[in-house]
């Protein structure tokens, strides 16, 4: 059993499958409180619903989607998600788990595209980082930075040279906090630094809006 805050059909709006219908299984609970966290509503480990493996299984086949997205709250917070990833790594779609970076993701089946948070200084949680799970990412995984300042880019710069991120190989996404650092800004400094990232805008949010859940 895993306690699901909800499952619905949408537009990915973030990751390098940004645009593409997904179906998002959205897990309760989340022992992070970054200060830029817009999805509040599932932070409490006793919202949702509690639901067998093999029903949320069958909710993401009845969608008929090509991506499945598993995230929170924190997913992997909750024991049975990784056996909820082995359910889903035999569909015939791609299946993205997105984490905060501050649990490991060894464990996480091969075939399941990671995209790990790194908390910034600005997010409040930077010291959640856990850093045993960089030299785990894989060419197909995508690590993210949410960029609430000036700051936070410096940072984020820095961490992408101390890691040697472009090495690694993975997908690099920089994406402004929405409402707190304008894209264009961003935009910017990354060309003048010629960094190797991508620009990610929170597409579901410019479709239907900052306040809107469930979309």
């Amino acid at each position: 059993m895993l306690r699901i805050h909800e499952i619905y059909d949408s537009i990915q709006g973030e990751s390098t499958f940004s645009g593409m219908p997904c179906t998002f299984i959205r897990l309760a609970g989340c022992p992070l409180h970054c200060n830029y966290c817009d999805t509040q509503q599932a932070l409490a480990t006793d919202s949702g619903t509690l639901m067998a493996i093999e029903d949320i299984v069958q909710a993401v086949v009845n969608r008929q989607r090509p991506l499945v997205l598993v995230t929170g709250g924190e997913p992997l917070a909750q024991r049975n998600c990784l056996a909820l990833l082995q359910a889903l790594e035999s569909l015939d779609c791609e299946v993205q788990l997105e984490t905060s970076g501050s649990f490991s993701i060894a464990s996480v089946p091969a075939n399941i595209r990671r995209i790990v948070d790194v908390k910034t200084p600005d997010s409040g949680e930077a010291e959640r980082n856990k850093l045993e799970n960089i030299p785990l990412l894989r060419a197909d995984d995508e690590i993210k930075f949410v960029l609430c300042s000036r700051q936070d880019y410096e940072w984020s710069r820095a961490f992408i040279t101390e890691h040697q991120l472009v090495r690694q190989g993975c997908n690099i996404l920089f994406s402004p906090a929405w409402g707190l650092l304008p894209a264009a800004d961003l935009s910017q400094w990354i060309l003048q630094d010629q960094l190797p990232v991508r620009l990610q805008i929170q597409l579901h949010k410019v479709i239907w809006g900052a306040e809107a859940t469930g979309v």
